[in-house]
């Protein structure tokens, strides 16, 4: 039997399920670790690997070095929220 989106990822396929209706797959690929990847602060996000219409062979994921650096930066953005400091203080 195979898992679908919705099995794995109950709370985050309406969303993604939405994004998809609204705009479209390859908006979504696009777009999905600045709008959608987020997400995964308050609940469990799939790679974008593992989206049913994700094709290896068309579209492209962000390296290790990539997601480090997405991952820093949105620590220190939480930082800076938590805080009330602006950029560069």
């Amino acid at each position: 039997m195979t898992e679908t989106l919705a099995d794995k990822y109950p709370e985050a396929a309406p969303y993604i399920e939405q994004a998809v209706a609204e705009h479209g797959e390859d908006w979504v690929l696009e777009h999905y670790y600045k709008q959608l990847y987020p997400l995964g602060q308050v609940m469990a996000m799939p790679e974008k690997e593992d989206l049913p219409f994700y094709d290896p062979n068309e579209h492209s994921t962000m390296t290790e070095a990539e997601t480090v650096a997405m991952y820093r930066a949105w620590a220190e953005y939480r930082e800076k929220l938590r805080t009330g400091t602006k950029p560069d203080e």
